[in-house]
């Protein structure tokens, strides 16, 4: 029973009475029926993750067609999984903590929100990750759709200032080997 390759198979052989598992034919039907049930365990699980947001691929059309949402061609999974799970989130009586939820699942890190009454305008702060983040055109897109229409949105965003390379004992001449990619990601000497 050891040279039968499928999973399926071997598991069927096995509940078979043993004087089966040295006939010849039983093992060739078992290997083939094996395979084809390998091949519907496989198809049945790769079904059953595109039923969650967070492990879809080809399921993530659903998703989008019942959420109204038109991803952009070519767009990564993750980026299109960040506007699903957006949408998601994004439902109820419009607070702080909804738009810090929505704002997060497009961030890859943390916001801060902050409400301005008087001012009829909503600040977003993006405080976990330094520049902007690559999905800001959907992100701006979704708030706006939860946001009521008279409110302004503003967003901040967190860089490097020359005092804070200063802090780490270096210079921009020391930086000028490095690409604006690394730069973006630079934690120091």
């Amino acid at each position: 029973m050891n040279d039968l390759t499928s999973p399926m198979g071997r598991e069927w052989l096995g509940h078979l009475p043993s004087f089966y598992e040295d006939n010849k034919e039983f093992r060739l039907l078992a290997e083939a029926e094996g395979e084809e049930l390998d091949d519907l365990v496989e198809a049945i699980e790769a079904g059953f993750d595109q039923r969650f947001v967070d492990s879809a691929t080809w399921g993530l059309v659903r998703w989008e067609r019942e959420l109204g949402v038109t991803p952009y061609a070519g767009q990564p999974y993750d980026q299109r999984r960040a506007v699903i799970r957006s949408k998601l989130r994004g439902t109820g009586t419009v607070t702080a903590r909804l738009i810090k939820s929505v704002a997060e699942a497009y961030a890859n890190g943390e916001v801060e929100v902050t409400e301005d009454y008087d001012g009829y305008k909503v600040t977003i702060t993006f405080v976990s990750t330094l520049g902007v983040p690559p999905n800001l055109v959907d992100l701006e897109q979704v708030i706006r759709g939860v946001l009521p229409a008279h409110l302004r949105i503003e967003y901040m965003f967190i860089y490097i200032t020359f005092g804070e390379i200063e802090k780490y004992g270096t210079t921009f001449g020391a930086l000028a080997e490095l690409t604006f990619g690394q730069l973006e990601t630079w934690e120091g000497p």
